[in-house]
């Protein structure tokens, strides 16, 4: 397929990946809901520790986002057989970065977390869940590079199909696990939040194992000799490598402040965290377009790139953005004006105060996510260019102040969580202007990837 700058294809492109891309915040939400229903204690380690892994999750998704670049760019090209090469080195990175990463969650965390966490409780439940979750580093990495095949090559339908089977094994064995409930005539044990990260683990194994099967059964991806199984090419790794690591950066740097931010309000009490989580949670919600439509910008610009149709990159991330726009309001607006009705069906309970109190929140949330929107797109359009290094520097200076600002405001000005999350309005806003600033400039069209 190569892509064309119609609504309609920006549609059949964006909105798998709008799915696939949204695996880890539908992992998040399920176990966050569950545990909401469990405990708030339970509820305000899963925010902390959620997000810690969300951070693990964008390493190997930022990695994997080199060679999808690359991938795009070879179809443009019309050199299908450099798509298969850049496929399995970007899946040998993969494999070898989760074995690192398994090793520092197994014994790396415990000592890292007591840095960022005053309560014993919340430490605890967190090194419960990633007990069992860090086993599903190895499923998720190995994931990112399939769907990064897929969506490089544009064609990101079953994308679809494997997310839906994710989400429904990770609910039924949510509530199995978390709760102790019987299932297909097995009593399963009740775990608690450990049983929320097995829960997942199993969840995104199923999810792989379907996947896999599918690119067997796929005769389409023939072409690209898939079931050549090639040498390691270090240099071909070396390359993926230089365009994805500025945007693992990016994903630290970006995920990390939030990481920090959490770690400031967990300070301010085990209630301000468990607020804080549900907000989390419904911002994770609500951009998923956002999240989608700016991965599938990067094929788009990169294939676009490939066919020497350089004039087309900065049309098809305005078209893109207000397609993204349009999908965030229609989604975000009902859920951040009417909380109490939206919610109560996934949040059920006699004591729905923690709705109450983050309803400022929700305010500031809708500024956020227009700016999200629209920014998200627009960086992750150049990020296609290649020019990532550049995004790197934009994203570190965004970061810095988002978290001064956050210090100040938390630590010192004593604000409030509104204000804290008001944090997002400058970060977005930001990286929006730089964004546009440099892609206007056309310094990108030298670039070579």
């Amino acid at each position: 397929m190569q892509p064309a700058t119609s609504y309609q294809q920006i549609l059949a492109i964006s909105t798998p990946i709008m799915l696939g891309s949204a695996v880890q915040n539908i992992i998040a939400l399920s176990d966050s809901v569950f545990l909401y229903h469990l405990s708030e204690g339970d509820f305000a380690a899963i925010g902390f520790v959620g997000v810690f892994y969300l951070i693990v999750a964008a390493i190997g998704f930022g990695f994997s986002k080199g060679g999808q670049i690359i991938i795009a760019r070879r179809m443009g090209e019309g050199q299908y057989q450099e798509v298969g090469r850049s496929f399995y080195a970007m899946l040998y990175f993969e494999l070898a970065l989760a074995v690192l990463m398994f090793g520092f969650m197994q014994f790396g965390c415990q000592y890292f977390f007591t840095f960022f966490v005053d309560s014993p409780t919340i430490l605890q439940k967190s090194l419960e869940y990633l007990e069992y979750r860090s086993y599903g580093v190895f499923f998720s990495y190995t994931g990112v590079a399939i769907v990064a095949l897929y969506t490089g090559i544009a064609r990101p339908a079953f994308i679809i199909v494997d997310t839906i089977i994710l989400a429904i094994v990770n609910i039924l064995l949510n509530y199995c696990f978390i709760f102790g409930y019987e299932l297909a005539g097995i009593r399963f044990p009740a775990m608690g939040i450990a049983g929320a990260g097995l829960a997942s683990t199993i969840a995104e194994g199923v999810a792989f194992v379907v996947f896999l099967g599918y690119m067997f059964w796929d005769q389409q991806t023939r072409l690209f000799r898939l079931f050549q199984l090639p040498n390691i090419d270090l240099k071909l790794i070396r390359t993926q490598f230089n365009i994805g690591a500025p945007i693992v950066a990016q994903a630290v740097v970006g995920l990390g402040s939030w990481f920090v931010f959490f770690g400031i309000v967990e300070n301010l009490g085990e209630r301000q965290l468990a607020i804080t989580n549900l907000v989390r949670m419904v911002y994770l919600v609500l951009s998923i377009p956002c999240w989608g439509f700016a991965s599938g910008i990067n094929t788009l610009v990169s294939n676009f790139i490939g066919q020497r149709k350089r004039q087309a990159v900065i049309p098809i991330i305005w078209k893109t953005a207000k397609i993204c726009l349009l999908f965030t309001l229609v989604i975000s607006l009902p859920v951040l004006l009417f909380p109490e009705h939206i919610l109560y069906p996934l949040l059920g309970s006699e004591d729905m105060s923690l709705i109450t109190e983050a309803r400022p929140i929700f305010n500031v949330l809708i500024v956020i996510l227009i700016l999200f929107a629209i920014g998200g797109v627009y960086f992750n359009g150049l990020a296609g260019t290649g020019a990532t290094y550049y995004g790197l520097k934009i994203q570190f200076f965004c970061a810095v102040g988002y978290l001064i600002y956050i210090y100040y405001v938390v630590e010192h000005a004593k604000g409030g969580l509104e204000w804290a999350w008001a944090a997002e309005i400058f970060y977005w806003a930001t990286m929006l202007l730089l964004t546009i600033w440099y892609l206007r400039s056309k310094e990108w069209y030298q670039l070579k990837v």
